[in-house]
Formats: C-alpha cells, structure tokens, sequence
C-alpha cells in the first residue's frame, strides 16, 4: 500500500489568519487578529480565490513504481523525482533496460489551488487503480494534518456535479439519488463524498495486512 509522509504542512491557524487577511485586503478591510472560522475556510476553498495559494503541502512517496510517479509529473505542482541516471543509481541495469515498475522517490511540493486541480484526476475512478491509491492514502493522510484541505479534494464528477469523461464508470450514480438541494449544493455533496471516502478508507485500515 503506498504511504504518504508530509515534510511540511502550511495550514495551521496562524496560516489561515493570513489567508483571511489577505482576502480581507481585497475587500478593502484591514488586517485583524481573528482566526478563521470553519465556515470561512471551506467557502474559500471552494471558491478558489488567490488566497488559498499561500496553503502548501510538501509530502513525500517512497518506492513509487516509475510508470505511477509519470502520471504525477503531468501535474502543475513543483516535483522531484529520483534519478534512474546510469551514472548514479544503484544497480547495473542500464537505464534504457530499466523496467516501468522500477521503484522510485518522489517529492512533491503543491500550493492549495495545484492540490484541487491534480486531485480532480487523480481521485476519479477512470484513473489507473495504482495511481488513485495514492491520491486516496494522499487524502486520508492530510485529513490529519489539515482536515479542511483534506475535504476539499474530490474527484471530477463530484467537483463539476456531473461526470465529463468519454466514458463514464458509473460512480456519480451514486449521488444522483440524492435530493436537488443536496446534490446542488457544494458544501453538501462534498460532505455527502467524503462520508463515502471515509468509510471506504476506514475499511481498508481494519484490512489485516498482507
């Protein structure tokens, strides 16, 4: 199962009164000491305005497959990947006879606004499986860290309330059942997802391991 460390995590309640400030300046207030409240912190994340920009998450994946990590470098986030140069890994295989499930490194470093934009893709069921696995242990793992951050990234369908995908798998079916004010909603739906992905994470924790 991948695992995701965090080397750093800028969403503290101290970060959250600077965001507040800084779109308190766009509204022409000035700076006060108040922190921010529930409410404000998931209204802004999903409005997206620039503020949110100054929430970062530096993390790390270990022994990622090297054809997983090429999936996460098509992203706008800043990343580091471990070489698979001839001239400085470990092993006498040469780079061009290197298989894609060599294991790999990767760093990624992703402000608020990269995080929702990269999730969107990478927790939709049309991902490859590896691949969402880890956006989901990605998410599990900062609801910890940053609980508002963590339920903000969602999959596509959930995001745009309706799947755009060429071909559909199947999952927003399972929210079209609820009722207009629920599923119209942004703050509802999201909450309605997240129920979901809670209990399938909390599932798989009680899993024995292998």
């Amino acid at each position: 199962m991948p695992k995701t460390t965090f080397n750093c995590v800028i969403a503290t309640k101290d970060d959250w009164r600077r965001v507040k400030n800084h779109c308190r300046t766009t509204a022409n207030k000035i700076f006060t000491d108040n922190d921010a409240t529930e409410e404000f912190k998931r209204k802004l994340l999903i409005s997206e305005h620039t503020p949110i920009r100054l929430l970062e998450v530096d993390w790390s994946w270990r022994g990622m497959p090297s054809w997983v990590a090429t999936h996460w470098v098509r992203h706008k986030f800043e990343k580091f990947v471990s070489t698979q140069r001839d001239d400085r890994k470990k092993n006498d295989i040469p780079r061009g006879k290197m298989p894609q499930d060599t294991p790999v490194n990767f760093d990624g470093y992703a402000n608020a606004q990269s995080l929702i934009d990269a999730f969107r893709k990478r927790l939709c069921f049309q991902a490859s499986p590896e691949t969402r696995e880890y956006a989901e242990d990605f998410k599990w793992s900062l609801k910890k860290e940053s609980p508002e951050l963590a339920w903000v990234l969602v999959p596509n369908c959930i995001y745009r309330c309706g799947c755009p995908e060429f071909e559909q798998c199947g999952f927003f079916k399972k929210f079209i059942t609820l009722d207009s004010e629920e599923l119209f909603d942004i703050s509802k739906r999201y909450d309605h997802y997240n129920q979901y992905f809670d209990k399938i994470m909390e599932a798989k924790d009680e899993r024995p391991a292998d």
